[in-house]
């Protein structure tokens, strides 16, 4: 089952792209933006990933900070930030195990039949962890709406 408001986020302990582990405890004490992306280097993630960038600014004026998790692998994601810049953390959740608690898992993205990924998806925890905002689509076409999260974020 995807994790939904008023949940706590399960603690989890992913590889980020220098392939140093990060834990979600390591993020608590403050506000928390994990945004979960299909794949590294698609066009609709780079778009999602960038807008958060250019976002990370206003986000840290409201104590928050942001967190991307992908099924990428640690390489890919490091080239990914490298290109465009993401200040952030990028983890790998290549076993899928994080993905599956939070977002619920895609199947077959792209088409492509076996091709297993995290649901497009952002939630935003409190410093203790809890989920305060949750959005999860079954379409990865589809971008999250960026103003609501901001409005999320500044709502407590």
């Amino acid at each position: 089952m995807p994790l939904e408001v008023g949940q706590k986020a399960p603690d989890f302990s992913l590889v980020d792209a220098y392939r140093k582990q990060r834990t979600l405890k390591e993020f608590l004490g403050k506000k928390t933006v994990l945004v979960f992306y299909p794949a590294a280097f698609t066009g609709v993630c780079t778009k999602e990933m960038c807008s958060f960038r250019d976002s990370l600014a206003a986000f840290n004026e409201l104590g928050a900070q942001v967190v991307g998790i992908s099924v990428d692998s640690p390489f890919a994601n490091k080239a990914f930030a490298d290109q465009n810049q993401i200040k952030f953390p990028l983890l790998s959740d290549f076993t899928r195990y994080v993905s599956s608690q939070y977002t619920g898992l895609m199947l077959g993205l792209s088409g492509i039949n076996g091709y297993v990924t995290a649901k497009r998806s952002v939630f935003v925890l409190d410093a203790e962890g809890v989920v305060r905002y949750a959005w999860i689509s079954d379409n990865p076409g589809m971008e999250p709406n960026y103003e609501e999260v901001r409005n999320a974020i500044a709502s407590f």
